[in-house]
């Protein structure tokens, strides 16, 4: 025990680079844990973003708007409805051109920044249709009428973007084209946050005034926080707290090493991060029913809205995993414009247009609850399972000389390593910060399964490179943010053709979210020649007092695979 707690970072990259896999990923989450790994300057670029072209944009916007009263008006023209419009349609073409989640160097984008428009507008690149197989709308890879819908929806985005009022009739080919473009590739769906921007834009299109649409944008506001707190009713939340105050640059420094149970030989959550979290749900579960039962009290609303915005602006400044910052900016803004500008706008006027509803509730309720029991047949966003640490994700192996192979995908940027290695030309710094990599999917509690799947999935695993899934998913399908779902078999069976894998030479661990209130998490492991070629459910009440590196019998696994190989 005095030996761990005297054997502190920084240590010797040879020592980190020469260790077996399970003491590699010890030490790097122990150096990981011993810093905060933000840069001031990094974050200092995301939030010259948000500031300037994002708000800075919408604030553009506006100025087309009818009747504007001109920029220093602020609170004239600011939550005004056709403002609200601007909001929800300038969120979805940011997305849809690649400028927020998944951009940037937070996101593993160092060269260049995002994908986006680069990859959507280019024939050639991969994709995911819905209908695989089909003529014309099934192939892997784009044809002009998958560059020719999103173009034409961006088209008629920006339309709505300068006219001096957002009317139905211009919404119309929007609401039209994105399940189009979602047949042809389903990941620009969600690209598109079809679980909240597209169902708010669906209720400015059609609902009969503006009372209606708004007591919509309400509903979806209040069904986002009941179901992103109830997400987190799980053993997960606690090691994303954890992880997340420790990467944030304002969450104070003394306090980080409180986080762990007992750094550095103990880095599970301790009870101080747990507590964080029992708050922070407690918190988002509060907003919907302060702000509803609240409705025509000035001095409550204020008070719901004041917690909403601590709640929010908390998550915002302190680093979320994929930074989606933008999210929580439009959550606050349309918080105050819903509940503080609108009391009036009652969430039973809804009944007075029954289908709109029925859609409302179908995609607010009826589909977040298959998503949360039955999180295999939804993408957790769609089930509105933000950042609960509880997410599919996949881990790929690729062999060390055939990584190369990726190069024969289409795409808008290079790997990440390969990016990474013009800014870290030193070989061996490279290699450490390949490592670090690892890092956050140990560190999440969502990690534990990987103990048991990677030592089924090669028998060597310092033969291969390892590649975060999601992040290999930005690379190859041009966005990225956190839906495993996209990035796992789909995307090996898309770009298997095009790269030409020989049997094992790339590997595929799998890890599917753990339903609400179900005891285990399924993984499995594909190849791409043979697929599926084993699979488990790992128990994770087993492994609440396990490390997030493997030790014991789960590190002699990885040993015993590599005496086997060698």
């Amino acid at each position: 025990m005095n030996d761990a707690r005297a054997d502190l970072p920084p240590y010797d990259p040879q020592r980190i680079l020469s260790a077996p896999f399970p003491e590699r990923i010890r030490l790097a989450c122990v150096t990981w844990a011993n810093a905060s790994p933000n840069q001031p300057q990094v974050m200092a670029l995301y939030w010259m973003k948000y500031f300037f072209p994002l708000i800075g944009g919408w604030a553009f916007w506006c100025s087309f708007n009818a009747d504007y009263p001109g920029f220093f008006s602020i609170g004239e023209w600011a939550f005004a409805n056709e403002s609200f419009k601007k909001a929800i349609v300038w969120c979805i073409f940011w997305e849809l051109a690649g400028f927020g989640c998944g951009w940037g160097p937070m996101n593993a984008r160092f060269d260049p920044w995002f994908g986006g428009y680069r990859h959507f507008l280019r024939r050639g690149t991969t994709k995911l249709p819905l209908f695989r197989g089909a003529p014309l709308i099934g192939g892997d890879t784009r044809n002009w009428l998958d560059v020719a819908f999103y173009g034409a929806n961006q088209l008629f985005l920006l339309g709505a973007l300068i006219a001096p009022r957002v009317t139905p009739e211009l919404l119309y080919p929007v609401v039209l084209l994105i399940p189009l473009m979602a047949v042809l590739d389903k990941m620009l769906y969600l690209v598109c946050r079809a679980e909240h921007y597209f169902v708010v834009l669906v209720c400015i299109a059609f609902a009969t005034d503006d009372d209606l649409w708004i007591s919509g944008a309400k509903l979806t506001w209040c069904f986002i926080w009941f179901w992103a707190a109830t997400s987190k009713l799980n053993g997960h939340f606690p090691s994303v707290i954890m992880f997340m105050m420790n990467n944030g640059p304002f969450f104070p420094k003394a306090l980080k090493k409180n986080l762990f149970t007992d750094f550095p030989v103990d880095l599970r959550p301790s009870r101080f991060a747990t507590l964080m979290a029992h708050f922070g749900t407690a918190v988002e579960y509060s907003l919907p029913v302060i702000l509803v039962l609240g409705a025509g009290n000035e001095p409550v609303t204020i008070f719901g809205l004041l917690l909403m915005t601590a709640f929010h602006g908390f998550i915002g400044i302190n680093n979320p995993n994929g930074m989606p910052v933008e999210w929580n900016i439009l959550m606050i803004y349309g918080g105050y414009f819903l509940f503080l500008f609108h009391p009036e706008a009652s969430l039973s006027a809804l009944t007075a247009m029954p289908v709109l509803l029925a859609l409302l509730l179908l995609s607010l309720a009826v589909v977040p609850t298959i998503g949360n029991f039955f999180p295999s047949r939804v993408s957790f966003l769609l089930s509105m399972r933000y950042y609960a640490g509880n997410w599919a994700y996949n881990i790929w192996l690729i062999k060390k000389d055939a990584v190369g192979k990726l190069d024969r995908v289409k795409k808008a940027g290079d790997t990440v390593f390969v990016q990474l290695a013009k800014f870290v030309p030193d070989p061996t710094h490279l290699a450490v910060a390949k490592t670090m990599m690892c890092v956050s999917r140990f560190m999440h509690f969502e990690g534990r399964p990987l103990f048991e799947a990677l030592p089924k999935a090669v028998d060597d695993i310092d033969d291969y490179e390892w590649h975060e899934g999601e992040v290999l998913g930005g690379t190859v399908l041009g966005w990225n943010f956190g839906d495993g779902h996209l990035n796992g078999e789909q995307m090996l069976r898309a770009i298997q053709p095009q790269c030409g894998f020989e049997e094992g030479e790339v590997r595929v661990v799998s890890v599917e979210s753990q339903p609400l209130f179900g005891p285990t998490m399924h993984w499995r492991v594909y190849d791409g020649v043979r697929g599926k070629i084993a699979e488990g459910h790992t128990k994770l009440a087993d492994y609440e007092n396990v490390q997030p590196y493997p030790t014991g019998a789960y590190a002699e696994a990885y040993l015993h695979g590599r005496r086997a190989a060698g």
